[in-house]
């Protein structure tokens, strides 16, 4: 009796779950938002995207992780408007964490990466779309998991052909970020074959749709504004979200609207439910009382990025995730259908770009066709032998 018990004993001492608890504490720095106004009354603002998904990934790390003794916790730092990274950067350096969620925009995101302190931490870009980022702006201590224009642009750009929409009209909205999305679409219709007939900035200030008669200025309004020759689709650059909305249904021409409104290109969409998105939808759903944001899925592939390598690893080495993070060895399945990696050359994570209609999912890209001699997931974006990183 006592044999068996020793044995029982030495069993449960070797077991994964019995080892010493290991902590792994994760950093995330996102910045306050207004949310903008509700264009309708289905719309719900909201002010915590990206934070509830680095939440879900500490909690899905966990999961995984309590088998190995491995703990994590997110340790958060929300920034005021106008605040500088360079406090929280230190404070999350003094309580020495390596891996960081990079919840902000571009020109804060470059001084986090500036900040004292950064150089020992890696930090997982969450929210930039911006491709100087991946490009001549690219550090060897960022890795970003949110697409870049580029890989939204050749996604909308691969289904729009594979549907031999050819002719667009491009319709840009009147602001920086709008003008650099259009240029990747420019890029990403030179590059896949299509024709820009039409390329035309919003002017337009149209009337607010919900007020009393604000349909009939705009219905006024926007056949004059896409008054233009012959095309197959009206691909619309707003990422604001100012205009391109009011589009469907009043333009001159039955045509369909492409890109930040219609149809959207996006890294994630409430309305998928393949790959076994449903579980990781209900999930979130559970835990933020709302729909999982392309914002959220970012944060939730940096937080589970490290928790999947800490794993596969067997260890909470913070220099050995980082070289496993990069290596041809890692992939996390992320509800798309096919493994992520970071690609060497400029930290992108490789992912399918969702096509997506206000109710259900329209495609995914890469589209059956488009081939590459590495994976076709990098027909999507800046390709090496493109690349301006020099990092």
């Amino acid at each position: 009796m006592r044999l068996v018990l020793s044995i029982v004993l030495l069993l449960l001492a070797a077991a994964p779950g019995s080892a010493a608890p290991q902590t792994m504490v994760v950093g995330y720095i996102g910045q306050e938002r207004t949310p903008p106004l509700p264009l309708g009354p289905l719309d719900q603002p909201v002010s915590d995207d990206g934070l509830q998904g680095a939440r879900l990934g500490i909690a899905d790390d966990g999961g995984t992780g309590r088998f190995l003794g491995q703990h994590f916790q997110l340790e958060e730092r929300v920034l005021k408007p106008g605040e500088a990274p360079t406090e929280a950067i230190a404070s999350l350096a003094a309580s020495g964490v390596t891996f960081v969620v990079a919840d902000l925009d571009a020109a804060t995101l470059n001084q986090a990466l500036a900040a004292p302190g950064a150089d020992k931490m890696l930090l997982f870009n969450s929210r930039a779309p911006d491709d100087a980022l991946r490009q001549q702006h690219c550090r060897k201590n960022l890795l970003h998991t949110v697409p870049s224009r580029a890989m939204l642009a050749d996604g909308l750009a691969q289904y729009l052909i594979w549907k031999r929409w050819q002719h667009w009209f491009l319709l840009v909205g009147p602001h920086p970020a709008d003008e650099a999305l259009a240029a990747a679409l420019r890029r990403a219709a030179t590059h896949f074959g299509a024709e820009i007939v039409v390329d035309k900035p919003w002017t337009f200030r149209p009337a607010n749709g919900r007020a009393d008669t604000g349909h009939v200025t705009l219905q006024t309004e926007i056949p004059a504004a896409t008054q233009v020759g012959d095309y197959d689709v009206l691909v619309v650059a707003d990422e604001a979200d100012e205009f391109g909305a009011y589009l469907e249904g009043r333009t001159a021409l039955p045509r369909p609207v492409a890109g930040t409104q219609g149809i959207v290109a996006t890294g994630w969409s409430a309305v998928n439910e393949e790959w076994g998105a449903t579980q990781l939808q209900d999930r979130f759903r559970k835990q933020a009382g709302r729909w999982m944001t392309a914002y959220d899925y970012a944060g939730w592939l940096a937080v589970r990025s490290v928790g999947e390598a800490a794993t596969r690893l067997r260890s909470l080495d913070a220099s050995a995730i980082t070289a496993y993070l990069r290596s041809d060895g890692f992939l996390l399945a992320g509800f798309k259908g096919q493994g992520l990696s970071f690609r060497s050359w400029d930290g992108q994570m490789r992912q399918p770009i969702l096509i997506a209609g206000p109710r259900l999912l329209v495609s995914s890209s890469p589209q059956p066709g488009f081939l590459h001699q590495r994976t076709p997931l990098d027909t999507l974006g800046i390709d090496l032998e493109e690349s301006a990183c020099g990092s």
